[in-house]
């Protein structure tokens, strides 16, 4: 996240390197880098004669080298980039002799996404030594809050933390599926909004009272007839709340609240440094950590692990996906 955005800065100061291979497992960042590349190099007139855009399955890497060793015409640089570069991962130590010496005159951009070339190969060490290898990596869910606030305030926008949470739970860490949401409700609301709840439910179609974050806050206040309620929700609606999902993030939330009894320092700053959540969030492990005591969460996380394992139909449990979460919420509350 960080290192695009240096990335982006050199671009900007007139640091630009004769190579970019962009590659990793998150290709929302090579996205942006890529966009940001096309649309800022060269200037518009200069593109039509100057930047050349291919794919790995059409192209091979000796022509993707004589094209990078053209020179440009009526302009400083040409841009050639190579979308879907992953394509060409079996000849693409055939690039070694050009990224020897590449040309001034020239940036090559390779997309390279969900895969990532061996570091301790001959043709990485020297398009790293001549150019710019940046892998981008996914992120972890407990980042993606951070980055969808820092996304926002760039465009002059902010969101409330149960907003990111409800956005996290539904997309799951996509970026370009979150990104793609935030620049719909960018659209739809006035510059200098803050994002809620209430209109992530009315512009996107998430409910703001029936998702996994208000089941684990009725769970950890011990708010019964609430937390069932969910559950009937969650059971009637199988396609949108699959239970696998539900319980693994049940999991990951008394797997926090263990976590939290078993701090020294209870401070909510340093909890929410070690758990890895936003402090807006710490009050809601605090209540659940007074609500369950450590031997209650430890067999509460071993029910869980026995919901998932009949979740996944493992041992041809008789019992109906509904059925095994409204018997895992009874062994929690009781």
């Amino acid at each position: 996240m960080d290192e695009a955005k240096r990335i982006i800065t050199d671009i900007k100061a007139g640091n630009i390197k004769p190579i970019y291979f962009l590659m990793g497992d998150e290709p929302y960042f090579i996205d942006r880098l890529t966009e940001y590349i096309q649309n800022n190099i060269l200037a518009e007139h200069e593109r039509d004669f100057n930047q050349t855009i291919v794919y790995g399955k059409d192209t091979t890497v000796p022509d993707i080298v004589s094209m990078a060793k053209r020179f440009p015409m009526m302009a400083e640089r040409q841009v050639v980039i190579v979308k879907e570069a992953q394509d060409l991962s079996r000849s693409i130590d055939k690039l070694e002799s050009y990224a020897e010496n590449p040309l001034a005159t020239t940036v090559l951009v390779f997309c390279y996404k969900y895969k990532k070339l061996d570091k301790r190969k001959k043709i990485t060490k020297i398009i790293a030594k001549n150019g710019l290898v940046f892998e981008s990596k996914k992120l972890y869910e407990n980042q993606v809050g951070d980055w969808i606030q820092r996304v926002l305030s760039g465009k002059g926008f902010s969101i409330d933390p149960k907003a990111a949470h409800m956005l996290v739970e539904f997309l799951g860490t996509d970026l370009g599926k979150i990104n793609n949401e935030l620049e719909k409700l960018q659209l739809i609301l006035p510059a200098g909004t803050t994002i809620t709840p209430q209109a992530i439910e009315q512009n996107i179609g998430i409910s703001k009272d029936f998702n996994v974050f208000e089941l684990t806050k009725a769970l950890g206040t011990k708010d019964v007839i609430k937390a069932h309620r969910i559950c009937n929700y969650f059971t009637q609606n199988p396609k949108e709340k699959p239970l696998v999902v539900t319980v693994s993030l049940l999991f990951s939330y008394f797997s926090k609240v263990m976590q939290y009894h078993g701090l020294t320092d209870k401070s909510e700053a340093y909890a929410a440094s070690q758990l890895k959540v936003n402090k807006f969030f710490v009050k809601d492990y605090i209540s659940a950590a007074r609500n369950y005591p450590m031997r209650k969460v430890s067999y509460i996380i071993e029910k869980i692990r026995a919901a998932d394992v009949k979740s996944k139909g493992v041992g041809a449990s008789p019992l109906a996906q509904g059925d095994i979460l409204k018997e895992l919420l009874v062994q929690i509350l009781n």
